[in-house]
């Protein structure tokens, strides 16, 4: 089983093809953690920014992909893409393993804990900060994975997640290099 994670796409049309060619041609599902094609009022607008490209991109993508409302997501958004956006979380459950995703921007920590507990997920995703996170507490594993064209890490890594081969880890796009991982069970 392999589930490829991406947040915070923001509609960087060359990112999203680089990152989907060299980790997510073989994944099982991709789950977006929203902000897919706007690029968001306090953002400056990327050199590739191509929403509508993206949208196409993604309306044709082999890999099913599952995604939640971002912050600037928005109605006209899902009426280009083929696929559900307006839901702020989704629930997937793919080999015993319960996976929650939601963006994340309106949760504190504390109410996501409490959130993941309720739920019983084995994995809670949010994405919106740009900076990747990767913790397990009371063997729930929280994951964000960054941004792969707008990071806001101290050292501009674009990043990504996935799950395989029973770890998760978060990668660095330019270099495949796992920033983080830790083990499912």
């Amino acid at each position: 089983m392999k589930i490829g994670i991406i947040s915070d796409t923001h509609g960087c049309l060359e990112t999203w093809q680089k990152v989907f060619n060299q980790y997510f041609t073989d994944a099982d599902v991709i789950i977006h953690a929203g902000d897919v094609l706007y690029h968001g009022p306090r953002n400056s607008i990327p050199a590739e920014y191509n929403p509508k490209q993206l949208a196409e991109v993604l309306n044709n993508c082999p890999v099913p992909i599952l995604t939640v409302c971002g912050n600037c997501d928005t109605e006209v958004d899902g009426m280009v893409l083929n696929l559900p956006i307006q839901s702020p979380y989704t629930y997937l459950m793919i080999n015993d393993l319960r996976i929650v995703a939601t963006h994340g921007h309106n949760l504190t920590t504390e109410a996501k804990q409490v959130m993941a507990k309720r739920l019983k997920a084995n994995i809670f995703i949010t994405g919106h900060t740009h900076i990747a996170a990767l913790e397990k507490i009371e063997d729930i594993i929280y994951l964000n994975p960054g941004s792969p064209g707008m990071s806001k890490r101290p050292d501009g890594r674009g990043t990504i997640a996935w799950i395989n081969d029973n770890r998760v880890e978060i990668l660095d796009i330019a270099t495949g290099q796992a920033l983080l991982s830790t083990a499912l069970a």
